[in-house]
């Protein structure tokens, strides 16, 4: 499964998917890199939701070389009831991609896009 992510940089739209979720952070194959520390929103569109997720986050790791480049981004979260919210669309989204087993086991280690 593959999910958008929107976002701005210095008022350019840029839009790239992303693979690799989890409750606490995900990571954007992208060429385009992002100073680590850098605070931004992007949405993030999720297949039977009609409203994208808006959230917030900051970059915390610059991958430039190797197989797939982009950045690692850790959500932020101003908000207990929209993290709760993204969180639980998160584990419903693995528990019908993985299953109930795996789902599990990647949400109790944290998951795959914690980076």
């Amino acid at each position: 499964m593959e999910l958008q992510v929107a976002y701005e940089k210095r008022n350019a739209f840029f839009a790239d998917y992303t693979r690799n979720i989890s409750r606490g952070g995900t990571f954007i194959p992208s060429r385009r890199s992002l100073p680590l520390g850098t605070a931004f929103r992007f949405r993030l569109v999720v297949p039977g939701r009609a409203v994208p997720f808006e959230l917030e986050g900051v970059v915390v790791r610059n991958e430039t070389d190797g197989d797939e480049p982009g950045v690692g981004i850790q959500f932020r979260w101003s908000d207990e009831e929209r993290r709760l919210e993204f969180e639980q669309a998160v584990e419903a989204m693995m528990t019908e991609s993985f299953g109930p087993v795996v789902a599990r086991q990647l949400l109790d280690r944290g998951g795959e896009g914690d980076h």
